[in-house]
């Protein structure tokens, strides 16, 4: 029953009576260095070499960005979409040189390849563990426990009244006038918990880089992942008589699909989300994964820096529009506050080796300027087994999941991980700061619902001051071997494992 978890989401499978954590992928490759500023780029570029996706940085607005679309053209690329507002141009190339040719451009900034695989087609992999299904006996017992005010699958959901949420709810459900998009692998919303509250205007399709409006173009295709139509359930599955009950069960939800049918969220993808969510007035956003390749880019390698640049800029300008950007702390047990040995990237070709600081080496966008980066806490209340943490890094908690053995929930739960809905009509079980991060999303909303001119800064002031704060508690040994698996640093309101604490939706309602 062992199954290892995504590379790319940030959601772990874990069976009852086992807690299996995946490392996430991560680490850089030196491709090529810059040349000298303000040179031509090449008359004859060549066309031999693997088609790649790039990311260009420029100034923004119309006349600085046309232009290097034209030296983009001239130095063997073609333009897949620009985004005028933040001076960022997705490019495809096959010419070898075509990163080192373009940053030589007057007024290109940065420039780099968004991957190391090559552009071809590809058979679908499993992109990780798909959820434990919910069966039709555990549905049934927790239908026969619910109370009237609880849809059928609540009394499972042990998760709400670890933040209160379940309190919330006798004093608002949220605001439909509020949405939260899910930047993730897509959301059915044909599940009768998210159709009542899903939102069309502002689904899309991008993981060309460039969106796709097709109807129902942001949903998982047949093999796809699960997680996002998961973590979509865990925002704001509709309180409806049927089901499990979101955190917010009556703010809008949206799906913004990024990821390829191989799991992989790449850069290009990830900046058209962030650029939809801001365009389309969408209050949260929820970013449960990491930006593949690299789970940690480094800002002085010529790509891979130009990567952190676009999508740095791309969750500045869906601040600025006014959006609160959410986004999972990692399952890899890491102090992100020190140096860490990456093992797992580029993911998409040969990793390499490599020791990163996280200072210069961020997780993106999990560790970029004003996102809310969230950690994972099981049944117990403790940090999840898996969740990555660190002083400095980690802004709030919330539950994620844990094994039962090490965290097992009070009846009538039966189970340590976070039940959700799932595609076709399912519901199932997931854990990890995936899991984590939209009940932190949910809140969000639910402050925005009671204060809806509030500017992104303030609602994320008001989920730490309304968070419970949360002690580092006894040394962290979650298995009980006798040996210390994490050290929390800091006091009761500020530390590493729980940030200013687990965030409290009951406040989140009555403030």
């Amino acid at each position: 029953m062992a199954h290892l978890a995504s590379r790319r989401t940030r959601a772990l499978a874990l069976p009852v009576g086992l807690a299996l954590i995946a490392s996430l992928g991560f680490l850089p490759t030196t491709t090529a260095t810059a040349a000298p500023t303000g040179a031509p780029a090449t008359a004859t570029p060549r066309s031999d070499g693997p088609k790649l996706s790039y990311v260009v940085n420029t100034r923004s607005g119309h006349a600085a960005v046309r232009q290097v679309e034209r030296a983009v053209e001239q130095a063997g690329g073609t333009v897949v979409i620009s985004y005028e507002q933040i001076g960022v141009i997705v490019a495809h190339s096959q010419n070898p040189a075509f990163g080192e040719t373009i940053r030589r451009v007057r007024g290109v900034h940065s420039a780099g390849a968004t991957r190391t695989n090559p552009i071809v087609p590809q058979a679908t992999k499993d992109v990780g563990a798909m959820a434990q299904p919910l069966t039709e006996a555990q549905a049934a017992a927790a239908a026969a426990q619910a109370t009237a005010e609880e849809d059928p699958l609540e009394p499972l959901q042990w998760s709400l009244p670890a933040i209160k949420a379940d309190k919330a709810h006798q004093k608002s459900l949220g605001s439909q006038r509020v949405t939260v998009a899910v930047i993730d692998t897509g959301v059915d919303d044909t599940h009768p918990d998210l159709a009542p509250n899903f939102d069309r205007e502002a689904s899309v399709n991008c993981v060309t880089g460039a969106p796709d409006t097709t109807a129902g173009s942001w949903r998982p295709a047949a093999g796809e992942s699960d997680h996002g139509t998961h973590v979509a359930g865990t925002i704001a599955a509709a309180k409806n008589g049927f089901g499990v009950t979101g955190v917010a069960p009556g703010v809008k939800v949206s799906g913004i699909k990024v990821s390829t049918p191989q799991g992989y969220f790449y850069t290009e993808a990830v900046v058209c989300g962030f650029l939809w969510a801001a365009e389309r007035g969408v209050d949260v956003t929820n970013n449960s994964y990491y930006t593949d390749p690299w789970q940690f880019a480094c800002k002085n390698d010529p790509d891979q820096g130009a990567l952190v640049e676009s999508l740095t800029r791309a969750v500045k300008y869906a601040e600025r529009k006014g959006t609160v950007n959410v986004a999972a702390a990692g399952n890899a047990r890491h102090d992100l506050s020190r140096t860490i040995e990456d093992r797992s990237s580029p993911n998409d070709t040969e990793p390499v080796t490599r020791t990163v600081d996280p200072r210069i080496c961020p997780d993106i966008p999990t560790m970029l300027p004003g996102v809310v980066t969230v950690a994972a806490t099981g049944a117990k209340g403790w940090k999840s087994s898996y969740s990555n943490y660190g002083k400095g890094v980690i802004d709030v908690a919330a539950p994620g999941g844990d094994s039962t053995v090490y965290q097992t929930p009070e009846p009538p739960a039966v189970s340590g991980l976070i039940l959700s809905t799932l595609p076709g009509g399912r519901f199932g079980y997931k854990a990890g700061t995936s899991m984590a991060s939209p009940h932190v999303a949910g809140v969000a909303a639910l402050i925005k619902s009671r204060h809806p001119y509030a500017s992104p800064a303030a609602v994320k002031a008001l989920l730490g001051l309304q968070a419970d704060a949360k002690a580092c508690g006894a040394p962290y040994d979650y298995n009980g071997d006798g040996v210390i698996d994490a050290v929390c640093e800091g006091g009761t309101n500020d530390n590493g494992f729980y940030g200013a604490g687990v965030v409290d939706a009951l406040d989140a309602v009555r403030w």
